[in-house]
């Protein structure tokens, strides 16, 4: 880091939570550095100091962006990456490190980095990088969404369960959309209330186990599990292979 953080340049009124941030940096100064500034502009981080154990959150749970450091205890970031990537992590990643070299750049990219910050680095050009890898669109995001039979027209706004059109309302609609955008990803009612509901003035955590009952009710067929699986106190998901 250039200097301790210093806040000043963050005057502004900031919007709630934006997004979920995992944070995988072993140098103490630096972590809290870099948490104080993502905490600051209404990030929800999670920070960890071990490879290992980053790379396990990161593969158990959803996050919009995962920051890590090349040089990790137990893991290296570049090898969190590559094994992330290889079992299919859509999460976007930004790679902080040392290492300056061109040749260094193009490992990082290589192994499936979004984007690359070197060290020392300004915690403007950070919150610079993390604003625009959170406003890129996932390469999923495409107008017609299809798992274990269920297909959902984002443009046309329907639903298909096994060809058969199914009614939602708006916000069940909103809900399975993120929900099959983001398959096999564990979410919990906090998850949701901030990446579906944001702003409702009818969010609770009522509103939310409420939806998914209804939703459930309209789209699962008999005699089969729901598409919707609930996971023992961590939250819902969609699972891709049923």
């Amino acid at each position: 880091m250039e200097n301790t953080p210093d806040l000043i340049f963050l005057e502004r009124q900031a919007p709630r939570i934006m997004a979920k941030i995992l944070l995988v940096e072993d140098d103490p100064t630096v972590a809290q550095a870099v948490v104080d500034a993502l905490e600051f502009e209404r990030h929800l981080v999670e920070c960890f100091f071990d490879g290992t154990e980053g790379f396990e959150r990161l593969q158990a749970f959803p996050y919009d962006l995962a920051v890590l450091d090349w040089g990790l205890p137990g893991k290296l970031g570049v090898d969190i990456c590559r094994e992330y990537r290889a079992l299919g992590g859509k999460c976007p990643i930004l790679m902080l490190t040392g290492k300056g070299e061109i040749e260094s750049k193009l490992e990082g990219f290589d192994s499936g980095a979004d984007d690359y910050l070197a060290k020392p680095f300004n915690l403007r050009e950070l919150l610079a990088r993390v604003k625009a890898l959170l406003r890129r669109p996932e390469s999923v995001h495409h107008d017609v969404i299809e798992v274990r039979g269920y297909q959902l027209n984002t443009k046309l706004g329907k639903v298909a369960v096994h060809g058969r059109e199914v009614a939602l309302l708006a916000k069940e609609m909103a809900l399975l959309e993120f929900l099959m955008r983001h398959q096999d990803r564990i979410f919990n009612v906090d998850d949701l209330l901030d990446r579906v509901w944001q702003s409702d003035s009818e969010s609770s955590e009522d509103a939310v186990r409420q939806c998914v009952t209804r939703l459930r009710k309209k789209i699962d067929i008999d005699g089969e599990p729901s598409l919707i699986t609930t996971v023992k106190g961590m939250g819902y998901k969609i699972d891709s292979k049923g």
